[in-house]
Protein backbone atom coordinates (compact mmCIF):
# COMPACT_ATOMS: atom_id res chain seq x y z
CA UNK A 1 0.00 0.00 0.00
CA UNK A 2 1.38 3.38 -1.04
CA UNK A 3 0.85 6.01 1.65
CA UNK A 4 1.89 9.62 1.10
CA UNK A 5 3.16 11.52 4.14
CA UNK A 6 3.36 15.27 3.69
CA UNK A 7 6.25 17.52 4.58
CA UNK A 8 5.79 20.75 6.50
CA UNK A 9 6.48 22.66 3.29
CA UNK A 10 3.70 20.81 1.49
CA UNK A 11 1.26 21.56 4.28
CA UNK A 12 2.09 25.26 4.24
CA UNK A 13 1.92 25.57 0.44
CA UNK A 14 -1.05 23.19 0.10
CA UNK A 15 0.78 21.62 -2.82
CA UNK A 16 2.29 18.16 -3.22
CA UNK A 17 5.86 18.04 -4.39
CA UNK A 18 6.42 16.70 -7.89
CA UNK A 19 7.88 13.56 -6.32
CA UNK A 20 4.89 12.86 -4.06
CA UNK A 21 2.41 13.64 -6.82
CA UNK A 22 4.20 11.20 -9.10
CA UNK A 23 4.12 8.55 -6.35
CA UNK A 24 0.39 9.00 -5.87
CA UNK A 25 -0.39 8.82 -9.59
CA UNK A 26 1.85 5.75 -9.99
CA UNK A 27 0.07 4.02 -7.08
CA UNK A 28 -3.34 4.60 -8.67
CA UNK A 29 -2.01 3.33 -11.99
CA UNK A 30 -0.43 0.20 -10.49
CA UNK A 31 -2.47 -0.64 -7.37
CA UNK A 32 -5.69 1.24 -8.09
CA UNK A 33 -5.54 3.30 -4.89
CA UNK A 34 -3.41 5.56 -2.72
CA UNK A 35 -3.66 7.01 0.81
CA UNK A 36 -2.72 10.62 1.57
CA UNK A 37 -2.23 10.89 5.31
CA UNK A 38 -3.52 13.54 7.71
CA UNK A 39 -4.87 16.16 5.28
CA UNK A 40 -8.23 17.03 6.89
CA UNK A 41 -8.46 19.08 10.08
CA UNK A 42 -9.51 16.75 12.90
CA UNK A 43 -11.77 19.43 14.39
CA UNK A 44 -13.71 19.40 11.11
CA UNK A 45 -13.80 15.61 11.15
CA UNK A 46 -15.21 15.65 14.68
CA UNK A 47 -18.02 18.07 13.81
CA UNK A 48 -19.15 16.01 10.82
CA UNK A 49 -18.71 12.73 12.69
CA UNK A 50 -20.95 13.76 15.58
CA UNK A 51 -23.82 14.62 13.23
CA UNK A 52 -23.32 11.53 11.06
CA UNK A 53 -23.37 9.23 14.09
CA UNK A 54 -26.50 10.94 15.40
CA UNK A 55 -28.18 10.24 12.03
CA UNK A 56 -27.37 6.49 11.97
CA UNK A 57 -30.38 5.46 14.05
CA UNK A 58 -32.71 7.58 11.93
CA UNK A 59 -31.53 5.77 8.82
CA UNK A 60 -31.80 2.33 10.43
CA UNK A 61 -35.36 3.08 11.49
CA UNK A 62 -36.56 4.04 8.04
CA UNK A 63 -39.08 1.47 6.72
CA UNK A 64 -36.91 1.28 3.60
CA UNK A 65 -33.59 1.54 5.43
CA UNK A 66 -30.69 2.01 2.95
CA UNK A 67 -28.78 -1.20 3.65
CA UNK A 68 -26.14 -2.28 1.15
CA UNK A 69 -26.48 -6.07 0.82
CA UNK A 70 -26.79 -6.54 4.59
CA UNK A 71 -27.72 -4.70 7.79
CA UNK A 72 -24.09 -4.15 8.66
CA UNK A 73 -23.54 -1.58 5.91
CA UNK A 74 -25.68 1.56 5.60
CA UNK A 75 -25.63 3.99 2.70
CA UNK A 76 -25.49 7.36 4.44
CA UNK A 77 -25.51 10.89 3.09
CA UNK A 78 -23.76 13.44 5.29
CA UNK A 79 -25.62 16.70 6.01
CA UNK A 80 -25.19 18.91 2.89
CA UNK A 81 -25.47 22.22 4.69
CA UNK A 82 -23.49 24.37 7.17
CA UNK A 83 -22.12 23.99 9.79
CA UNK A 84 -21.14 20.54 8.51
CA UNK A 85 -19.37 21.63 5.32
CA UNK A 86 -15.61 22.16 5.16
CA UNK A 87 -13.41 22.95 2.21
CA UNK A 88 -10.65 20.57 3.31
CA UNK A 89 -13.21 17.77 2.87
CA UNK A 90 -15.17 18.94 -0.17
CA UNK A 91 -12.35 20.53 -2.16
CA UNK A 92 -9.25 19.08 -0.54
CA UNK A 93 -6.30 20.52 -2.44
CA UNK A 94 -4.13 17.42 -2.15
CA UNK A 95 -6.85 15.06 -3.33
CA UNK A 96 -7.69 17.36 -6.24
CA UNK A 97 -4.07 17.55 -7.34
CA UNK A 98 -3.96 13.77 -7.56
CA UNK A 99 -7.32 13.27 -9.27
CA UNK A 100 -6.61 16.12 -11.71
CA UNK A 101 -3.26 14.57 -12.63
CA UNK A 102 -5.10 11.34 -13.45
CA UNK A 103 -8.35 12.65 -14.98
CA UNK A 104 -7.24 15.93 -16.57
CA UNK A 105 -9.03 19.23 -17.12
CA UNK A 106 -12.80 19.47 -16.90
CA UNK A 107 -13.25 16.92 -14.11
CA UNK A 108 -16.33 17.19 -11.94
CA UNK A 109 -17.97 15.83 -8.79
CA UNK A 110 -21.69 15.07 -8.56
CA UNK A 111 -21.66 12.68 -5.62
CA UNK A 112 -21.43 13.32 -1.88
CA UNK A 113 -22.48 10.36 0.23
CA UNK A 114 -20.83 7.68 2.29
CA UNK A 115 -21.33 4.43 4.10
CA UNK A 116 -21.36 3.43 7.74
CA UNK A 117 -20.44 -0.02 9.00
CA UNK A 118 -22.34 -0.95 12.17
CA UNK A 119 -21.72 -3.94 14.41
CA UNK A 120 -22.26 -7.09 12.38
CA UNK A 121 -20.67 -10.36 11.29
CA UNK A 122 -21.86 -9.90 7.70
CA UNK A 123 -19.73 -8.93 4.75
CA UNK A 124 -20.55 -7.71 1.26
CA UNK A 125 -19.84 -9.70 -1.88
CA UNK A 126 -16.70 -8.64 -3.70
CA UNK A 127 -17.72 -6.11 -6.34
CA UNK A 128 -16.64 -3.14 -8.42
CA UNK A 129 -18.62 0.09 -8.06
CA UNK A 130 -18.39 0.51 -11.81
CA UNK A 131 -16.86 -1.80 -14.39
CA UNK A 132 -14.88 -1.33 -17.57
CA UNK A 133 -16.60 0.84 -20.18
CA UNK A 134 -16.18 -1.66 -23.00
CA UNK A 135 -16.44 -5.46 -23.07
CA UNK A 136 -13.88 -7.91 -24.47
CA UNK A 137 -10.85 -5.74 -23.72
CA UNK A 138 -7.38 -7.24 -23.61
CA UNK A 139 -5.97 -4.19 -21.82
CA UNK A 140 -7.93 -1.95 -19.44
CA UNK A 141 -8.58 1.64 -20.49
CA UNK A 142 -7.46 4.62 -18.33
CA UNK A 143 -9.49 5.68 -15.27
CA UNK A 144 -12.66 7.70 -15.77
CA UNK A 145 -13.84 8.02 -12.14
CA UNK A 146 -12.00 8.08 -8.83
CA UNK A 147 -13.60 7.72 -5.41
CA UNK A 148 -12.31 10.05 -2.69
CA UNK A 149 -12.98 8.43 0.70
CA UNK A 150 -12.66 10.38 3.97
CA UNK A 151 -12.89 8.18 7.10
CA UNK A 152 -14.42 9.94 10.08
CA UNK A 153 -12.85 7.50 12.56
CA UNK A 154 -9.67 5.46 12.47
CA UNK A 155 -10.37 2.46 10.24
CA UNK A 156 -8.95 -1.03 10.73
CA UNK A 157 -9.90 -4.62 10.07
CA UNK A 158 -11.52 -4.70 13.52
CA UNK A 159 -14.11 -2.00 12.80
CA UNK A 160 -14.79 -2.76 9.16
CA UNK A 161 -12.15 -1.16 6.98
CA UNK A 162 -13.13 -1.85 3.38
CA UNK A 163 -11.51 -4.90 1.82
CA UNK A 164 -9.72 -3.86 -1.36
CA UNK A 165 -8.13 -5.93 -4.11
CA UNK A 166 -5.00 -4.16 -5.40
CA UNK A 167 -4.56 -4.06 -9.14
CA UNK A 168 -8.06 -5.25 -10.02
CA UNK A 169 -8.95 -1.93 -11.67
CA UNK A 170 -6.96 -3.33 -14.58
CA UNK A 171 -8.94 -6.59 -14.66
CA UNK A 172 -11.21 -6.57 -17.71
CA UNK A 173 -13.62 -9.30 -16.58
CA UNK A 174 -16.15 -6.91 -14.95
CA UNK A 175 -17.83 -4.57 -17.45
CA UNK A 176 -20.69 -2.10 -17.23
CA UNK A 177 -22.58 -4.00 -19.94
CA UNK A 178 -22.79 -7.15 -17.81
CA UNK A 179 -25.35 -5.60 -15.48
CA UNK A 180 -23.78 -7.28 -12.43
CA UNK A 181 -20.93 -5.65 -10.52
CA UNK A 182 -20.22 -8.71 -8.34
CA UNK A 183 -17.08 -10.75 -8.97
CA UNK A 184 -17.46 -14.50 -9.31
CA UNK A 185 -15.91 -16.74 -6.62
CA UNK A 186 -13.87 -18.46 -9.32
CA UNK A 187 -12.34 -15.19 -10.51
CA UNK A 188 -11.67 -14.16 -6.89
CA UNK A 189 -9.80 -17.41 -6.24
CA UNK A 190 -7.66 -16.89 -9.32
CA UNK A 191 -6.85 -13.31 -8.40
CA UNK A 192 -6.07 -14.12 -4.75
CA UNK A 193 -3.23 -16.39 -5.88
CA UNK A 194 -1.69 -13.45 -7.72
CA UNK A 195 -2.45 -10.62 -5.27
CA UNK A 196 -4.61 -11.25 -2.18
CA UNK A 197 -6.97 -8.58 -0.81
CA UNK A 198 -6.20 -6.40 2.19
CA UNK A 199 -8.00 -4.19 4.71
CA UNK A 200 -5.92 -1.02 5.04
CA UNK A 201 -5.63 0.81 8.33
CA UNK A 202 -6.41 4.47 7.60
CA UNK A 203 -6.52 7.24 10.19
CA UNK A 204 -9.35 9.73 10.49
CA UNK A 205 -8.35 12.87 8.61
CA UNK A 206 -6.55 10.92 5.91
CA UNK A 207 -7.93 10.38 2.42
CA UNK A 208 -8.06 7.21 0.35
CA UNK A 209 -8.40 7.66 -3.42
CA UNK A 210 -9.33 4.61 -5.48
CA UNK A 211 -10.28 3.73 -9.02
CA UNK A 212 -14.02 3.02 -9.31
CA UNK A 213 -13.25 -0.23 -11.12
CA UNK A 214 -11.21 -1.75 -8.29
CA UNK A 215 -12.78 -4.76 -6.56
CA UNK A 216 -13.70 -4.22 -2.92
CA UNK A 217 -16.18 -5.27 -0.25
CA UNK A 218 -17.67 -3.85 2.93
CA UNK A 219 -16.49 -5.94 5.86
CA UNK A 220 -17.84 -6.83 9.33
CA UNK A 221 -17.52 -4.23 12.06
CA UNK A 222 -16.86 -6.28 15.19
CA UNK A 223 -16.96 -3.30 17.54
CA UNK A 224 -20.02 -1.61 19.09
CA UNK A 225 -19.04 1.71 17.50
CA UNK A 226 -20.17 2.63 13.97
CA UNK A 227 -17.48 3.20 11.35
CA UNK A 228 -18.57 6.13 9.11
CA UNK A 229 -16.77 7.08 5.89
CA UNK A 230 -17.55 9.86 3.42
CA UNK A 231 -17.34 9.40 -0.33
CA UNK A 232 -17.05 11.76 -3.28
CA UNK A 233 -16.55 10.75 -6.92
CA UNK A 234 -14.33 12.77 -9.27
CA UNK A 235 -15.03 11.97 -12.93
CA UNK A 236 -13.70 13.04 -16.33
CA UNK A 237 -15.81 15.78 -17.84
CA UNK A 238 -17.20 13.67 -20.71
CA UNK A 239 -18.52 10.88 -18.48
CA UNK A 240 -22.31 11.18 -18.01
CA UNK A 241 -23.53 12.09 -14.54
CA UNK A 242 -26.28 13.96 -12.75
CA UNK A 243 -26.12 16.53 -9.99
CA UNK A 244 -25.99 16.49 -6.20
CA UNK A 245 -28.12 18.67 -3.95
CA UNK A 246 -26.80 21.11 -1.36
CA UNK A 247 -28.66 23.66 0.67
CA UNK A 248 -28.58 27.25 -0.54
CA UNK A 249 -25.75 29.11 1.13
CA UNK A 250 -23.29 26.27 0.52
CA UNK A 251 -21.92 27.64 -2.74
CA UNK A 252 -18.65 28.97 -1.35
CA UNK A 253 -17.72 25.63 0.22
CA UNK A 254 -17.69 23.99 -3.23
CA UNK A 255 -16.11 26.66 -5.42
CA UNK A 256 -12.81 25.57 -6.98
CA UNK A 257 -10.83 26.43 -10.11
CA UNK A 258 -10.06 22.82 -11.04
CA UNK A 259 -12.87 20.66 -9.61
CA UNK A 260 -16.35 21.51 -10.83
CA UNK A 261 -19.10 20.49 -8.41
CA UNK A 262 -22.28 19.77 -10.39
CA UNK A 263 -24.64 20.85 -7.65
CA UNK A 264 -28.19 22.09 -7.33
CA UNK A 265 -28.65 24.54 -4.47
CA UNK A 266 -32.12 24.27 -2.92
CA UNK A 267 -33.95 25.62 0.11
CA UNK A 268 -33.97 22.31 1.98
CA UNK A 269 -32.32 18.89 1.61
CA UNK A 270 -33.68 15.87 3.45
CA UNK A 271 -30.47 13.88 3.70
CA UNK A 272 -32.11 11.18 5.83
CA UNK A 273 -34.77 10.19 3.29
CA UNK A 274 -32.50 10.56 0.25
CA UNK A 275 -30.06 7.61 0.23
CA UNK A 276 -31.07 4.24 -1.14
CA UNK A 277 -29.45 0.89 -0.41
CA UNK A 278 -28.16 -1.71 -2.85
CA UNK A 279 -29.29 -5.32 -3.29
CA UNK A 280 -30.56 -5.74 0.26
CA UNK A 281 -32.45 -9.01 0.57
CA UNK A 282 -34.85 -9.42 3.51
CA UNK A 283 -37.21 -7.39 5.58
CA UNK A 284 -36.19 -3.85 6.50
CA UNK A 285 -38.10 -3.78 9.78
CA UNK A 286 -36.07 -3.76 12.99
Amino acid sequence: MQSIQLSNEERVSQRLTAENLAKAVAAIDTDGFVVIEDVVNLDHIEIVKERVLADVELLQNRPNAPFNWNRGNIQQDPPPFPPYLFRDILVNEFAIQVTHAVLGNGMYCAFYSGNTAVQSEDRQPVHADSGQLWPVQKIAHPPYSLVVNVPLVDMSAENGSTEIWPGTHADTSVTMQDGDIKVSPERQAERALEAPPLQPAVRAGSILIRDMRMWHAGMPNRTPNPRPMLAMIHSVGWFPGGTVRFQKGSEDFLAHDVLNWRADFVDHVDHISAPGGFEFVGTSSN
